[in-house]
């Protein structure tokens, strides 16, 4: 675990295990039977969907009033115009992205992964989901932002249309109806789309994004869309770390996909997903803001890398620091600002894994 870990998260086994029950493996079971979610089999899903709910948010929670007067204000102290590319590029990703990661959940992961209390996680992920579709769309409501311009970035802006297409080239097997999971090479062809869809999309593909505009909030600019990304963070943490048990577990249960050939061929797909989020990064940030620019945030996108591959057991690839430390601090939500009453109550604890 990172240690940017709030207190009072409880820490997850690295190590997934399962419960010796009377239920089939986490995959391959029949798909319509009633959720027999009891006794469970994967304790971890269950502890996971309850950090979910800890989670629980909504954008209207988060005032925008002062974003509104910056981006509105002109002269001294208004944005940059480097400023309002980055908070427009990472709008712009992010609110196709959140569909692209719904659209994986319902319509392809959920057929395939036939545990109750892992499907039971999955309903609460594309909750999640909808509520990160609606933070753009409250954003852009809040900040009167052309909803065609932010909305067609990813068909506008190459470097935000490349990441897209990249997972939705990555994501294709599952969503053909005629696709089984039953074989290894099926078997092996679902991890790899499992890896694309949360190792790089939710692992890599979001994380320049996040250290962009919490560099925002850092600099009492713009806080109120940073805080809105503050929250889909905590959320996604939790995604990834589903993710990551979830690959490691059908792993576990069908070691002999785990070939040297396949692992070369995921360790080769996320370096080229690196080499996509750094492009995206020279983009968003052509020559540098607040202190922050494009070649730190590429070496922010290999540490991470490499702490997803450790986290499904291939090897780091990249060997670097991590140029944020201050993330630990940004990304700690131990504290829930009520913005009504202008107080500040205790936040609810789960367990993630918050890099």
């Amino acid at each position: 675990m990172s240690d940017a870990t709030p207190k009072g998260f409880v820490q997850m086994p690295d190590k997934v295990t399962t419960a010796q029950t009377t239920k089939k493996g986490i995959i391959n079971n029949n798909s319509t039977d009633p959720n027999k979610i009891l006794p469970l089999t994967y304790p971890w899903a269950r502890q996971h969907y309850k950090n979910g709910v800890a989670n629980n948010w909504v954008p209207e929670e988060i005032s925008m009033q002062q974003d509104v007067e910056l981006w509105k204000k002109t002269g001294p102290g208004a944005l940059s115009e480097d400023e309002r590319r980055m908070v427009l590029w990472n709008l712009g990703f992010f609110s196709t992205a959140e569909s692209l990661t719904a659209n994986n959940i319902v319509m392809a992961i959920y057929r395939h992964v036939t545990n109750p209390e892992a499907r039971q996680y999955l309903l609460r992920q594309a909750y999640e989901e909808a509520v990160h579709t609606d933070t753009f769309i409250y954003c852009c409501d809040s900040l009167g932002l052309d909803p065609d311009e932010v909305y067609n970035m990813y068909l506008t802006i190459p470097s935000i249309r490349e990441k897209d297409e990249f997972v939705v080239n990555l994501t294709k097997s599952v969503f053909d109806l005629s696709f089984t999971t039953e074989g290894t090479k099926n078997i092996q062809l679902f991890v790899h789309d499992l890896v694309g869809y949360y190792v790089i999309m939710e692992g890599i593909f979001f994380y320049a994004g996040f250290a962009m505009m919490l560099s925002m909030m850092r600099k009492n600019r713009m806080v109120g869309v940073a805080e809105q990304f503050q929250y889909i963070l905590r959320d996604e943490s939790v995604h990834l770390a589903f993710g990551s048990d979830l690959i490691n577990t059908i792993v576990e249960e069908n070691p002999e996909i785990w070939t040297q050939d396949f692992q070369d061929e995921l360790v080769q797909m996320i370096k080229e997903g690196v080499v996509l989020e750094e492009k995206y990064a020279d983009d968003a940030l052509p020559r540098g803001i607040l202190g922050l620019n494009a070649e730190v945030v590429k070496q922010y996108v290999r540490f991470i890398a490499d702490r997803r591959l450790e986290r499904i057991n291939l090897p780091k690839q990249y060997n670097v620091e991590n140029p944020f430390p201050w993330m630990s601090e940004i990304m700690d939500l131990s504290k829930e600002k009520n913005f009504f009453e202008t107080r500040v109550t205790e936040y609810q604890t789960g367990s993630l894994d918050w890099e």
